[in-house]
């Protein structure tokens, strides 16, 4: 029924507009280059009606509605929107100005300095670059709702590709350095999902206004870097610009929420975006240079660890001409799942398997490197040693950087939906706030609840966000695990007053803890109690758990013996009594986490990769488990 009520709202966005007249384009016919920039130009110029700035937000209820996604009706925000998941925040369509949550800016401007806080009108092309002029400000297929926050962020800068952002949006939104080849300056990155959005947007502009772009009264880009113009009327922008919007084209073709938009467009102000009608004509025009190099390929790909149903990876960059955007992982020469960094973690995997494991890296224009080297990763065995959840971690850090992890390890998934976490304010009164959790966490898997507010970088890995004041703890209030509302795991003290116990850190459960305790059991030096220290705003290891990677009486001193140990240049050498095929090799931090992994060891291996400090290495091989310390100089 969700189905048929999803293509009948569909049908009747559709429906309701005008469609852009059949024989609109026709005087353009025949022509190429820049003569049929020219022609679409005039085209599109004529009925072209300036309908005022204010009068966009009305436009905004028929060309920028979320009937796509969520299907609820809210602006539809191409910096906030998240095609695949709920989004962090949605405004509602309002004219009425004002500064609350889901209201227009209105003339104040108002966004409380964070993402969710008002949406006003961001111009795709920079406003400041052609000083107010008409239409152009009040044209709605390049001005468009934003985020008023990230419109502010974005600024006057060009769109580009970023692999280093120094900014991070809700919905993986970025700002940094450019990686696009021709321009070394700041760029804004829009997610995959609309960068052809943009790029034809941009090209209507080109297009539009070919005649004003050389104004005396415009900027060029000799007087504003971040300016992508090229000073002449036919290009338009410089060539990088061109390249980068032409691949964004092309790799995001048009969708029917873009042809929807236009025809909405057409409506409101009695013009169209002619690339959205006809995408070909782009490469008529400006016959781009369209990028058909493919990345390099990524090497030295590790397993870092594993659990019984997952494998996390991690391996070097590749290069290409233009940006590496995404990274293909492959499980047995299937795809399993796509990333954006250099690391990621495959899962549904098999308890007890060995996989074999590949890494291709993808540009922009969906060219693809061929595919890694390919490695052995196993999973781990099966486990039931807990009987219950229990939290795994806690992360107490800076400004509104809060999450609680919690692990399961009871051997089956688990529904959280009797599950909830409760905070006491403080250390006094009674529990309060309780957040009541939902969905399932798998066997061996972890379940990551953060504050709405926290580093993108701490939202990325949570399964909930939420603005639920249990996730607002500071270290001087306990938080409670609760099942059945009955109280299974505790940080902190009840009642235990308004000192600080674990302010500024995170906290680990240690690898022999398995169940879950109502008495904290803490050592602020970390040498006795439950928990492992980092410093704040540490996460390195929120998102995975592993519980006794190592026993204590798998330890044998006279069958195994590693050398030089310590060893200065990460090169050991294994010796085994009674062995003559190779062994699984696995080497573990001081806290558990695996660190290396080898499946097919005969003699030595290099580890110079590793941090210096005290290690642990179990070396598995006929059905033994033989552990030894290991020491990096």
């Amino acid at each position: 029924m969700k189905t048929q009520l999803l293509i009948i709202t569909l049908l009747i966005s559709t429906l309701g507009f005008s469609q852009v007249p059949a024989n609109y384009y026709d005087s353009a016919n025949g022509l190429t280059g820049y003569p049929l920039k020219t022609a679409l130009k005039n085209i599109i110029s004529n009925g072209h009606v300036d309908r005022g700035y204010g009068a966009l937000y009305t436009a905004y209820q028929t060309t920028d509605t979320d009937n796509y996604y969520e299907n609820d009706g809210t602006v539809l925000d191409m910096y906030t929107e998240k095609p695949t998941a709920n989004d962090s925040f949605n405004f509602n369509h309002d004219t009425d100005g004002g500064s609350g949550t889901g209201d227009a800016c209105g003339s104040t401007g108002t966004n409380n300095g964070i993402e969710g806080g008002c949406y006003n009108r961001e111009h795709l092309f920079p406003q400041g670059f052609f000083n107010q002029g008409l239409p152009m400000r009040t044209d709605v297929h390049h001005v468009v709702p934003s985020d008023a926050y990230v419109n502010n962020q974005r600024g006057n800068f060009p769109f580009g590709q970023v692999n280093n952002p120094t900014n991070t949006y809700s919905n993986g939104s970025k700002r940094g350095p450019s990686a696009t080849t021709g321009y070394n300056g700041t760029v804004f990155e829009p997610i995959d999902e609309f960068k052809g959005d943009i790029a034809r947007a941009l090209l209507y502009f080109a297009t539009r206004y070919e005649d004003n772009v050389t104004d005396a009264s415009w900027d060029n880009h000799n007087s504003t870097p971040e300016n992508p113009l090229d000073g002449s009327n036919n290009q338009v922008y410089e060539t990088w610009y061109i390249n980068l919007l032409v691949s964004w084209h092309i790799a995001d073709p048009v969708s029917q929420r873009e042809i929807d938009r236009n025809n909405a467009s057409y409506d409101f102000q009695g013009n169209a975006n002619p690339y959205i009608n006809h995408p070909e004509y782009v490469q008529m025009i400006w016959n781009a240079t369209v990028d058909t190099e493919a990345p390099t390929i990524p090497s030295n790909l590790v397993v870092n660890s594993s659990t019984a149903t997952t494998i996390n990876l991690s391996w070097d960059a590749a290069t290409d001409n233009i940006a590496v955007t995404a990274y293909d992982i492959y499980v047995d020469g299937t795809l399993n799942t796509t990333v954006t960094t250099t690391t990621g973690t495959v899962a549904g995997l098999t308890a007890e398997t060995t996989y074999a494991l590949t890494v291709a890296a993808k540009d922009a224009a969906e060219n693809s490197s061929t595919q890694s080297n390919s490695i052995n990763g196993s999973t781990t065995t099966a486990t039931s040693s807990g009987s219950e959840l229990f939290i795994s971690e806690y992360v107490e850090g800076s400004s509104n950087n809060k999450a609680i992890e919690i692990a399961n390890f009871t051997g089956n998934s688990v529904d959280l939906s009797i599950y909830s976490l409760k905070r006491q304010a403080n250390g006094a009164g009674a529990w309060s706030a309780p957040l009541v959790l939902s969905g399932t966490v798998t066997a061996d898997d972890v379940f990551v609840v953060a504050n709405n507010q926290a580093s993108q970088a701490i939202k990325d890995i949570a399964d909930l966000e939420t603005t639920n004041a249990a996730l607002t703890f500071n270290g001087n209030d306990p938080v409670g695990l609760f099942k059945n509302d009955v109280l299974i795991d505790i940080i902190g003290v009840f009642d235990g007053g308004s000192g600080n116990f674990a302010q500024n850190i995170t906290l680990i459960r240690k690898p022999n803890i398995n169940t879950p305790n109502t008495t904290f059991s803490y050592d602020s030096s970390g040498t006795t109690g439950e928990w492992n220290i980092l410093s704040v705003d540490d996460i390195s290891d929120l998102g995975t758990h592993t519980i006794n990677p190592l026993s204590i009486n798998d330890f044998d001193t006279t069958s195994f013996t590693v050398y030089p140990n310590p060893s200065r240049d990460g090169t050991i050498s294994l010796s085994l009594e009674n062995t003559t095929t190779s062994v699984s090799v696995r080497i573990y931090s001081i806290i558990g986490k695996l660190v290396y992994q080898n499946d097919h060891v005969n003699d030595k291996i290099q580890i110079s990769n590793l941090p210096s400090g005290i290690l642990l290495m179990q070396v598995s091989t006929d059905h033994r488990k033989i552990t030894k310390k290991l020491i990096i100089q």
